[in-house]
């Protein structure tokens, strides 16, 4: 467990975040990334990178090395196709959880491929993804990479484990990650319409981001869309949803640096 005693929650809006905004990409980062770099706001818990990306057709990331880390990529709306050194290939697109583990190291790119998946104009459209980096156990893994479609899971409104390397959750995770501290779960919430609400869990670190939509956080107050809440010693506060939304939330058992 941390060793920190005293609850903290720290609420950190959306048009806060720094940003990264050329012709093709739109990047918003939580957490100090790339050129951008604060001394003050380089991770929570064992969770380094937050990045809400939106990328326009035909463009992407190129061929780049990734290295000791495990990666968790969450499309929002569009689709993204991922291709890497170790011969995976497939698209990723809302409701499917993927992991790519760096390990020893591991190239790959990220584009949107709207335009080829689909020949009709009209269906091409930006994808929409935030992208998750936490740190694993140990340096010098062996590479990897898992997927999971579990969108049936998302349409009960509850809080679902996406990935996770915690024990407790073993047994329900659709995808693992070799962080035995960490957890990332998703709540894809209906609205007012339909009444959902969901309970934090409670640990040393969470970190609660609202993907999409605006929701309501005992104890907080409204939280829009790109808003996101860290919290130390905290958890069990309730989550409503004032209109269909979706929250990520990292459950952190650590800390960067030792527990």
């Amino acid at each position: 467990m941390s060793t920190l005693t005293t609850p903290h929650i720290d609420i950190h809006r959306a048009g806060d975040r720094m940003k990264t905004r050329v012709a093709w990409l739109d990047s918003k980062h939580s957490f100090s990334f790339g050129e951008h770099y604060d001394p003050d706001n380089t991770h929570h818990g064992l969770l380094l990178v937050n990045n809400e990306d939106i990328v326009l057709p035909g463009e992407g990331f190129e061929t780049h090395p990734h290295r000791d880390m495990e990666i968790v990529t969450w499309v929002l709306s569009g689709s993204l196709v991922h291709q890497d050194s170790l011969g995976h290939s497939g698209v990723i697109y809302p409701g499917l959880a993927q992991r790519m583990s760096a390990g020893t190291g591991i190239l790959h790119s990220e584009k949107n491929d709207s335009w080829r998946i689909s020949t009709a104009p009209e269906h091409e459209e930006p994808v929409h993804f935030v992208q998750m980096w936490v740190v694993p156990d140990e340096p010098g893994l062996t590479p990897g990479y898992q997927q999971l479609e579990i969108d049936d899971e998302l349409a009960g409104g509850g809080l679902v484990t996406v990935a996770s390397g915690l024990p407790r959750y073993r047994d329900r995770t659709a995808i693992a990650i070799n962080s035995s501290h960490s957890a990332l779960h998703v709540a894809r919430m209906a609205g007012p319409a339909e009444p959902s609400e969901v309970r934090l869990p409670e640990a040393p670190y969470l970190h609660v981001f609202v993907a999409h939509g605006e929701v309501e956080m005992e104890g907080v107050g409204t939280l829009y869309e790109g808003d996101a809440v860290r919290m130390v010693r905290s958890g069990g506060q309730r989550v409503t949803a004032n209109l269909p939304s979706e929250i990520l939330v990292w459950e952190m058992h650590a800390r960067l640096g030792g527990q």
